[in-house]
Parts: C-alpha cells; sequence; structure tokens
C-alpha cells in the first residue's frame, strides 16, 4: 500500500524486519521444541535463541543467488552462528516456517483492526445517542417515506459494526493457526508434538489437517471479512455523501479553514473523505475476489497463491486500518444540521403522513382498496399542485364524512413517530 493510506503502527507489521522477524521466531521455536524432546541438544536451543539473527543485506544478495527467499534467510541466519546452525530447519518446510509466521502477522494485524472498531463505534454511539430524537424524513428509493431519527439512522450503523466485529474476531481465530507439519503435511520429518510445542510457544492454534501449507480457506474468510467490513464503511459513507448534497445538506463531513474542495472553484466544499473511503472499498472487494481464488490450489500444495498474498495481506490490512480511522475522525466532527432536516421534511408538503390517514381510513370500516385510492388521489394532487396534502383531506367529502378535522390533524403529529425510537435504543444498550 502506498505511504499515503498506511498508518505506522500496521505498516511495521509488515516491513521486511517484521517478517524475518517472525520467522526467526518460527524456527527458534521449533529448535526449543526439538530440544524438549531431546532429540536436539538444550545448549545448541539456548544459543540458538541467544545469537541467531539476520542480515537483511545479505538476504538480499543470497536472494540473487537462490532466487528462493526462505532459503536465503536461513543462509543469513547461518552465518550468525556456529556448528549448532545445523539445526535452524531441522525437519522444516519454507511453508512450515512462511504460513506459521504468516498467521502471527495477521493475528497481529487483526488487534489493531479490532482497536480501530472499538474507537469508530465509541464515536458512532456517542453520536447515536446525542441525535435519538433529532428529527429527519427517511427515504426509500430517494423518495420521502416517513419521518425517522437521525439517531435512528446511526444506530443501525452501530448494529451492524458490531456485527462486523464480532466476524473479525472469528477471521482472527480463523486465520491465527500455525502449521509444522514437513513436507505434504504427513509429520513424517516432524511430529506432531514439535508441531504442538511451537503453537504453544507462539499462542497459536494447530492446523489439525495440513497438506504442507495452511489452508487457504482461513485466509479468504480474513480477506472477506476485511472486505464486508469495507462495505460496511462505504455504505456510511455513502449515505453521508447524499446527505451533503447542496439541495439536501442535512449532514456533512469535516471542512477545515484553507481546506480546497474545487482547484477551480473556491466555493466547494466536496465530499471528498467519504468518496475515498467508497474507493477504497472496492480495492477490498479486489482483494477478497483474489483471497478465494486462492483456496484452489494444486494438490497438496503449489504457490500461486504466494505472489498474491504479498500484496493482499498487508494491503488490504494497511487500506482497511487506514479506512476505520478515517471515518472516525469523520463522525467524530460530522456537521448534523436539524434545521435543514426539519425543513426538508416539510417540503412535500405532509406527505409522509399518508399512511397515518390510510390506516384512520380503514378503522373507520373502509376496505384497504378504497382508502387507499382515496389517500392517493390527494396525495398526487398535492404533489403535483404543491399544496399542502392537510388542506386537500380537510376539504374531501370522502374523508370528512368519516374522520373529524380535529382527528385528522392529530394524525399530522410527527411525535408518533418517535413513540418506539427508544425501544430500539434499548435493544443497543444505547
Amino acid at each position: 500500500m502506498i505511504p499515503r493510506y498506511s498508518r505506522p503502527e500496521m505498516a511495521a507489521i509488515w516491513t521486511d524486519e517484521a517478517k524475518y522477524r517472525r520467522w526467526l521466531d518460527v524456527e527458534i521455536a521449533a529448535c526449543e521444541a526439538w530440544a524438549e524432546l531431546g532429540q536436539i541438544p538444550r545448549e545448541a536451543a539456548e544459543k540458538i535463541r541467544r545469537d541467531a539473527k539476520f542480515d537483511i543485506a545479505k538476504i538480499n544478495e543470497y536472494l540473487a543467488i537462490t532466487h528462493h527467499d526462505v532459503t536465503a534467510f536461513l543462509r543469513s541466519v547461518a552465518d550468525s552462528l556456529g556448528e549448532e546452525g545445523r539445526y535452524v530447519h531441522f525437519g522444516l518446510t519454507s511453508s512450515d516456517v512462511w504460513d506459521t509466521a504468516t498467521a502471527l502477522q495477521l493475528r497481529d494485524a487483526s488487534d489493531i483492526l479490532l482497536a480501530d472498531i472499538d474507537a469508530l463505534l465509541a464515536v458512532l454511539e456517542r453520536q447515536a445517542r446525542a441525535h435519538r430524537d433529532t428529527l429527519c424524513v427517511g427515504r426509500t428509493h430517494g423518495v420521502h417515506a416517513e419521518p425517522t431519527t437521525f439517531g435512528l439512522k446511526l444506530a443501525v450503523w452501530v448494529d451492524e459494526m458490531r456485527r462486523n466485529r464480532a466476524r473479525l474476531v472469528a477471521a482472527r481465530e480463523a486465520v491465527a493457526v500455525g502449521a509444522i507439519s514437513g513436507t505434504v503435511g504427513t509429520h513424517a520429518s516432524v511430529p506432531p508434538k514439535v508441531e504442538e510445542l511451537v503453537c504453544a510457544k507462539l499462542g497459536l492454534g494447530i492446523e489439525a489437517a495440513s497438506t504442507q501449507v495452511i489452508q487457504r480457506d482461513r485466509h479468504a474468510q480474513f480477506v472477506t471479512t476485511l472486505a464486508i467490513i469495507g462495505a460496511s464503511l462505504e455504505k456510511f459513507a455513502t449515505e453521508i455523501r447524499a446527505l451533503q448534497k447542496t439541495e439536501v445538506r442535512e449532514a456533512e463531513e469535516p471542512f477545515d479553514e484553507g481546506q480546497t474542495g474545487s482547484s477551480a472553484m473556491p466555493h466547494k466544499r466536496n465530499p471528498e473523505l467519504c468518496e475515498r473511503i467508497t474507493g477504497l472499498a472496492r480495492v477490498l472487494r479486489g482483494y477478497a475476489v483474489t483471497a478465494m481464488e486462492n483456496v484452489a490450489l494444486w494438490h497438496e500444495r503449489d504457490i500461486s497463491h504466494s505472489s498474491t498474498e504479498r500484496i493482499v495481506f498487508p494491503d488490504a490490512t494497511l487500506v482497511l486500518d487506514y479506512m476505520l480511522n478515517l471515518f472516525t475522525g469523520i463522525m467524530d466532527r460530522l456537521r448534523v444540521y436539524p434545521e435543514h432536516m426539519r425543513e426538508n421534511l416539510e417540503r412535500s408538503y405532509g406527505l409522509v403522513f399518508s399512511q397515518r390517514v390510510l390506516l384512520a381510513l380503514i378503522e373507520t370500516g373502509l376496505s384497504r382498496q378504497d382508502a387507499y385510492a382515496i389517500v392517493q388521489r390527494n396525495a398526487m394532487r398535492a404533489w403535483n399542485e404543491r399544496v399542502p396534502f392537510l388542506d386537500l383531506l380537510l376539504a374531501d367529502p370522502d374523508v370528512t364524512s368519516r374522520i373529524s378535522e380535529a382527528e385528522l390533524r392529530g394524525l399530522f403529529d410527527y411525535g408518533y413517530y418517535l413513540k418506539n425510537i427508544g425501544a430500539t435504543f434499548e435493544r443497543l444498550g444505547l
């Protein structure tokens, strides 16, 4: 991922230095496991833990010769050791090291993302509570439907992000597994006990059945989970973009003094942060497709997945980390305009009360079809002629013969739509 969309803590997980450090962690843990089983001298394992190191410059030199990064790494480690170096990588395959180390990286990346989600949830919950009763129009198909509250919109987002958090916890568990199973996963060259000890030392679960590589359905679950979270952020950002339209202007993302919206039009306050989130969500969905393509490998293994994962794992975690933090900042400083919400609510001439009138007429004994026709007739006229819906109903004998003026006026009460909002907030603990 380019520096523009990379935050330091997440980026640090994916440096070459960090990768090789995790490889070395796996190799050291394996040596200690062998020593515990009495297969190599304990003193050798202790010396390996104390002295083993790598040199990235030397790795790159060896890589130019071997064209194999694990063997290049092992040569560099061997340079730092004496005779005991022969025990490093004993019985292991490159996949044992690579996949188990990657599990450590993905676990650590997950922990950052979970913290990001927690930070976003705190802001969303605060804003939802603050706007629980902030009246606005609900729209279906982009058209005025019935009144809702801005807080209820945000409560829906809270609930969705809580589900996303649960998804990520499950995905973290799925990828936080190691495999030290040797060639084609038979444990012929490295017994299951070594695998158990290594994974315990590293704080990982165990791939119960391996084909030399950890099965890529786990990684597909992880990356698709990130893509789902990105899709949620895109959904939220798209709503803000729609609410920021000039003719709507019910809410807008922060815009700082001196900030440029358009290089040509100084008046512009473009929702470019939310648009950025929309674009990056598309990138994540592309990575999800790649991760699913990686599930099917030839027989026990191939390396068609390897080239893609060198891009997908770092970039997917980096981009979601960036998106979550960006959207948290947007929501923390979101500009909300309740007065514009009220103005927009009233722009459809009271038509948002049509269902209340419909139900009231049905309650007088009219069939639903007849009641619907009466209400729709007046509603279409209100819209086409731009006159108050209530005035037309008060002048329609088909309505006034069944509903009194006082009752009709009582139906046009915004408070009616707030009466059960609290129940949703109670369900969510808000």
